[in-house]
């Protein structure tokens, strides 16, 4: 290796770790003070940078905050996934209550990045572009069980009623054209259920009300898998 490659090595380095401790400070910060409040010059502050030599790797707390949201995304994504390369083969219920339950608990050990994807949008804050693939990464992987039964045993689920015959062929057109648009609305439908399942927990909203919360979760979780047609496992 010539100097020249050694030296732009060892800065790549050296860049690729001050980016991750910019970002764990910047997730600190998250669980004690909450997004809104996410400051650039604190992070410097708390690390010994000069503000003008963060701005070299985070121009604006928007670009911060789309690093971390496309983080916690991917990070929940590839948990989603481990989970479900367990259960590769098995039938498509077990495989859709195992991507959900590892959503949630995922979530449960990450409550301040959870909250900062699924919870109070940022004022000001806008998601870009670049945070979309990873954001869906597990609505992806539900789709392809539910895609997966449908080429098998098929699923069942009611038809659209006429009022949302146009707007269930344009969600399967964007999300998945090989699926019939009724079962698409119901999986968006039981994607919304999840997260917010997910969201009461994590938030508390189940305190006093739900004591056996990994039962409930498991139930419910198999409740939305027959909602999208996966039929009952033998």
């Amino acid at each position: 290796m010539s100097s020249t490659s050694a030296t732009q090595g060892a800065r790549a380095r050296a860049r690729e770790e001050v980016t991750a401790a910019i970002k764990d400070e910047a997730r600190r910060q998250l669980a004690a003070d909450g997004a809104a409040k996410l400051s650039l010059r604190a992070v410097a502050r708390e690390l010994g940078m000069v503000s003008s030599a963060l701005y070299r790797y985070f121009p604006s707390r928007d670009d911060l905050l789309t690093a971390l949201i496309i983080d916690a995304y991917d990070s929940l994504g590839a948990a989603a996934e481990s989970a479900h390369a367990e259960v590769a083969g098995r039938p498509p219920v077990r495989r859709w209550v195992t991507v959900c339950a590892a959503v949630r608990s995922w979530a449960l050990e990450h409550p301040h990045e959870y909250a900062l994807i699924y919870g109070s949008p940022v004022p000001g804050y806008t998601a870009p572009e670049s945070t979309v693939r990873a954001a869906a990464r597990v609505g992806l992987l539900l789709i392809g069980i539910v895609r997966d039964a449908h080429r098998g045993r098929g699923v069942a689920v009611q038809p659209l009623p006429p009022t949302l015959r146009t707007e269930g062929e344009r969600l399967a057109a964007d999300l998945a054209p090989d699926l019939p648009p009724a079962v698409i609305m119901a999986l968006v439908a039981a994607w919304a259920q999840l997260f917010g399942l997910v969201g009461f927990e994590v938030f508390g909203q189940f305190h006093r009300i739900v004591e056996d919360r990994p039962e409930f979760f498991v139930h419910a979780a198999t409740q939305l898998a027959h909602g999208v047609g996966l039929l009952p496992q033998d």
